[in-house]
């Protein structure tokens, strides 16, 4: 049925095995998932060498560009649009690792992936590296694919891939999110810092407000950011086992966990007394994989208006 309808279309620049491979994937994956913050598949085309996506259209196109894209300047995120992201991104990620069937392991989830519709309520996109968790089994050993600054240690240098990966980068996402900082810094030509170096030596100082971003002018809860940014370092620490689950960051991020946020608060990790001491060094993968790539503004989703279009 024919209907006034702006779509999205994603396409293939250059076919090869392995690209026509994450093709399949993502409308696999995208097939399964139905929620309000997971980016919803209109139609596919696989036509000799042409691969073709067609999803919703996304107004306010994504995270990245507002942080540090065509929209930064703009300072259109206040901080209750940042709160909104968070959360809503979050749950969809609880969606994948709890609700699917099978459980899903995004392991690509960072700013450009996250799309923002005309009320900026997020929508997780991008599934091209997703992979299905039989039921049963904690994790997958697979090569290893993503994004520098992003990509959990045991993922980056073993090849693990479970739930756990995506909340490291779910973690440095939030950082993100609250500061404006980009995941990696280049501090000199040779030296990059990652944003948790920063972050948890001001958050062992408790100087959470020194880590807003200054676009926000100030014009934020301090409750609220200090809660993100908690819960941020929490995600993002170098062992698993000591990340919590999506769903406890869910409960976390919305105030509803007020026991569990004073406890992680004086936690180790947060030790006053370690103040200075950073976790060890850059965490993730040598930059010269041809599966690993840096965060850049550009998404290969060419936004298009069809007046006419078909949903399929």
């Amino acid at each position: 049925m024919a209907c006034n309808l702006q779509i999205a279309v994603k396409r293939l620049k250059v076919w090869s095995n392995n690209a026509d491979l994450e093709f399949a994937i993502e409308v696999e994956i995208l097939g399964r998932v139905r929620h309000k913050n997971l980016l919803s598949l209109r139609g596919y085309c696989a036509e000799g060498q042409e691969r073709l996506i067609v999803y919703d259209y996304m107004p306010n196109l994504s995270l990245l560009s507002h942080l540090h894209g065509q929209h930064s300047e703009d300072c259109l995120l206040d901080w209750g649009r940042r709160m909104k992201i968070a959360i809503g991104s979050a749950e969809g990620i609880v969606y994948l690792h709890h609700h699917a069937t099978p459980h899903i392991i995004h392991r690509d989830i960072k700013a450009s992936n996250v799309l923002l519709d005309s009320d900026f309520q997020a929508q997780v996109a991008d599934f091209g590296f997703a992979k299905l968790i039989p039921d049963g089994a904690t994790h997958v050993t697979t090569r290893v694919k993503g994004t520098l600054g992003y990509l959990a240690p045991e993922y980056a240098m073993f090849g693990k891939a479970s739930e756990s990966c995506d909340v490291y980068s779910f973690g440095i996402l939030l950082l993100e999110l609250c500061s404006g900082r980009k995941p990696i810094e280049k501090i000199s030509p040779t030296i990059k810092r990652p944003i948790t170096d920063w972050a948890l030596s001001l958050a062992r100082e408790k100087k959470f407000d020194e880590m807003a971003d200054p676009k926000l002018n100030g014009k934020y809860v301090e409750e609220e950011l200090k809660r993100v940014l908690l819960v941020a370092l929490t995600c993002s620490q170098n062992s698993p086992e000591k990340r919590p689950t999506m769903l406890e960051v869910v409960d976390l991020l919305k105030g509803e966990s007020k026991e569990k946020l004073a406890n992680m608060e004086e936690s180790e990790l947060f030790r006053s007394d370690l103040a200075g001491d950073d976790q060890e060094g850059l965490s993730g993968a040598d930059d010269s994989s041809d599966f690993i790539s840096e965060e850049k503004d550009q998404k290969d989703t060419k936004q298009v208006v069809d007046l006419g279009a078909e949903a399929t």
